[in-house]
């Protein structure tokens, strides 16, 4: 996956968007300005922040060593950090990044999740 089939990737879920409060070459994907991804798009490698299930993380991490890897610089148990142009297939970074997505919905009050449901 290229960094700009990664962006793309994040921007297409329901509502969206890309910030950059860090720096100029930190992505922050967020949703209803909560954070689901987070990457430097012109790192080397790529690798991207993700939120995970805590048995999910743990799992992914010992099936896919070095690739799946605690998050840097975020809660060790919430996030991942995944390396998306390595092994890994890019059906499961797009599985993953949808899974983070979701779980940053599933957090949001009622009202709000109502709302991404809207047309």
């Amino acid at each position: 996956m290229t960094p700009k089939e990664l962006r793309a990737l994040c921007l297409s879920f329901n509502a969206a968007v890309e910030e950059f409060p860090f720096n100029p070459e930190t992505s922050v994907f967020k949703v209803l300005g909560k954070m689901f991804a987070l990457s430097s798009l012109e790192g080397s490698p790529l690798t991207v922040n993700l939120k995970c299930d805590p048995e999910d993380a743990v799992r992914l991490r010992g099936e896919y060593e070095g690739l799946i890897v605690p998050g840097w610089h975020m809660n060790k148990r919430h996030w991942n950090t995944v390396t998306v142009d390595g092994g890994l297939p890019d059906r499961l970074v797009r599985e993953l990044v949808e899974d983070s997505y979701d779980l940053v919905v599933a957090g949001l009050p009622r009202a709000e999740r109502l709302r991404l449901d809207r047309p």
